[in-house]
């Protein structure tokens, strides 16, 4: 829904982030694709995916098959990936002002915590799917995943219901085919890239945004 004669309480408020493109200046797997891959066969399932003909459960699994991946290598690669510039700022202004605030991605938790410590960000609340490394070798689990749908590896509108308790004002901040779902539950949505050309479509509400200083130029507005 649009901002208008949105009552704003910093304590029923929920904020909740996409992380790729929208915390993290890049899709962190896909820049992951490029470097770790062993051939090229990850396109092809890239464009399974994109067209709706596979779930990103089957996307990721068939593009980590794919991968020449081990602990040591991520974890040399992980520390390189950029946030965007405001986040940081952002996340302690709101922790400051005792906002909740919620990562959910369809990435993988092990690839979120390193990136999100690499760049100070400290004890971030974050539903992801599960990967770990067991003898150097990957595995992963899908904890969050609605056997009902097969979009979505991880079903990011259940863990957004229950982590907004009854008279939330839920605020949602992303930009991709993972965040349309969620979005619609929100009272204010900040939108880019597919996801705001989805609202548009859709003739939804929505607040447009380039990057994180947008909204937290919004969010120091309403508690000055």
């Amino acid at each position: 829904m649009a901002d208008t004669n949105i009552q704003f309480d910093p304590k029923k408020s929920v904020i909740f982030f996409d992380f790729d493109n929208t915390i993290a200046t890049c899709d962190v797997f896909d820049n992951m694709l490029l470097l770790f891959s062993r051939d090229d066969r990850w396109v092809e399932l890239e464009k399974r995916w994109k067209s709706g003909r596979i779930g990103s459960k089957t996307c990721l699994e068939g593009q980590l098959r794919g991968m020449n991946l081990n602990k040591r290598s991520l974890d040399a690669y992980l520390p390189k990936i950029k946030l965007d510039p405001c986040f940081k700022e952002l996340y302690r202004f709101l922790r400051q002002k005792k906002i909740k605030t919620v990562i959910l991605s369809d990435n993988f938790d092990y690839i979120l915590k390193r990136v999100l410590k690499a760049n100070g960000i400290k004890n971030p609340k974050i539903f992801a799917n599960k990967l770990k490394f067991t003898s150097n070798k990957v595995s992963t689990d899908y904890p969050f995943k609605n056997k009902d749908c097969q979009i979505c590896a991880h079903c990011k509108t259940k863990n957004l219901l229950a982590e907004s308790p009854k008279g939330s004002i839920i605020f949602y901040v992303g930009d991709g085919a993972s965040d349309v779902c969620p979005a619609k539950y929100a009272n204010v949505v900040f939108a880019k890239d597919s996801l705001l050309r989805h609202f548009q479509d859709s003739k939804l509400d929505y607040m447009a945004f380039h990057n994180l200083r947008d909204v937290f130029t919004y969010f120091k507005r309403k508690l000055k």
